[in-house]
């Protein structure tokens, strides 16, 4: 069975961090190039960053220089680090493979505030 599991998520003050983490299926995550996405209430669901099986990285411009994802193969897990948190990272993070998705997880909850 296919499955995406997110968690680390929680409140933070602007200026903080968080490390997201998510495991998958082998099916999903093996030779996959695996993404983290985020979705605010009422918007469409939003590509973060993503990392290819070789390791290769990109990120939204919003993003950039404050986040970074890395994979972990033997566990099948990709991390999300978040540095300098913004009130405007605040989302629901998601996981999952960049092309042909699977099923969604229920994603982890961010909340940027003071």
């Amino acid at each position: 069975q296919e499955q995406l599991v997110e968690s680390g998520g929680g409140w933070v003050q602007p200026g903080g961090s968080l490390r997201l983490s998510c495991a998958a299926s082998a099916s999903i995550f093996r030779h996959s190039t695996m993404a983290w996405y985020r979705q605010d209430p009422g918007k469409q669901r939003a590509l973060v960053a993503r990392v290819t099986s070789g390791g290769l990285t990109n990120y939204a411009d919003s993003v950039k220089g404050r986040f970074t994802i890395s994979r972990d193969d033997a566990e099948n897990t990709v991390y999300l680090q978040m540095n300098s948190l913004k009130s405007s990272d605040t989302a629901v993070y998601y996981c999952n493979r960049f092309l042909s998705p699977a099923d969604w997880g229920e994603g982890t909850q961010v909340t940027v505030s003071s």
